[in-house]
């Protein structure tokens, strides 16, 4: 498990293709990003933050780039006063601090053959980190459940499209509510294999409903893994 850094960062790029969710990109102004997929960083805007003492107030994100590249991509939705500060503060060229790694998602035993990932919205970028590193070719007939609010929620096929070619294997089932409705947990279950582990990323409110039937229904809980940085 890598060290938790401190990294003061410029962000070099900020896309906005739908109102109210950006993927903003950054690339360390000091030592080289230090992560494993899944994992997550800490992001400050303190303009008077020099690096050390009290760390200043910030939020947790998932890191969807790969650990592979040299810059570190995140994804957020506008939702409360601290992603409000972001979408109006941060531009590009903006400095920040970031503080990595934090969790263990996919460093936690699992069974790599027919693993299901179970993704709602934004929740699918901590996946992303996984999907386009070289070790997701390990993985064997891995299956991705996501779920997006329509077409144009779902950000991610270039990635997606990636993953494809680093793992033949990989099939992925995606949901759109306005036309297939949401993410049914019963059905997921129904087509895994008994002896499958479970990723489930998305908002809190799934997370809990997907896990609680999972372990009502015969799922192992220890074989249930979740992002929600508990």
């Amino acid at each position: 498990m890598a060290i938790v850094k401190k990294y003061q960062a410029r962000i070099v790029s900020i896309h906005n293709e739908i109102a109210g969710i950006y993927t903003l990109e950054f690339e360390s102004l000091v030592k080289p990003f230090n992560y494993a997929p899944g994992q997550f960083l800490h992001l400050a805007m303190d303009e008077d933050y020099d690096g050390s003492g009290q760390w200043p107030e910030s939020r947790c994100f998932s890191m969807q780039s790969n650990p592979e590249e040299k810059n570190i991509r995140i994804t957020y939705a506008v939702k409360g006063a601290f992603t409000k500060v972001i979408e109006e503060k941060l531009k590009t060229g903006s400095v920040v601090w970031l503080k990595l790694p934090y969790g263990d998602l996919f460093q936690q035993s699992h069974n790599k053959e027919n693993t299901v990932f179970i993704a709602g919205g934004t929740g699918l970028t901590p996946f992303l980190s996984l999907f386009i590193h070289s070790s997701f070719s390990t993985y064997k007939k891995p299956i991705l459940h996501a779920g997006f609010r329509n077409l144009k929620m779902n950000l991610y096929e270039k990635e997606l499209s990636i993953a494809q070619e680093i793992n033949p294997g990989f099939l992925k089932r995606l949901v759109y509510e306005d036309n297939d409705g949401v993410l049914n947990i019963k059905q997921i279950l129904e087509q895994s294999k008994p002896e499958s582990t479970f990723f489930i990323s998305g908002p809190p409110s799934m997370i809990i409903i997907f896990k609680n039937y999972l372990s009502k229904n015969g799922v192992n809980p220890d074989t249930v893994l979740t992002d929600d940085w508990a």
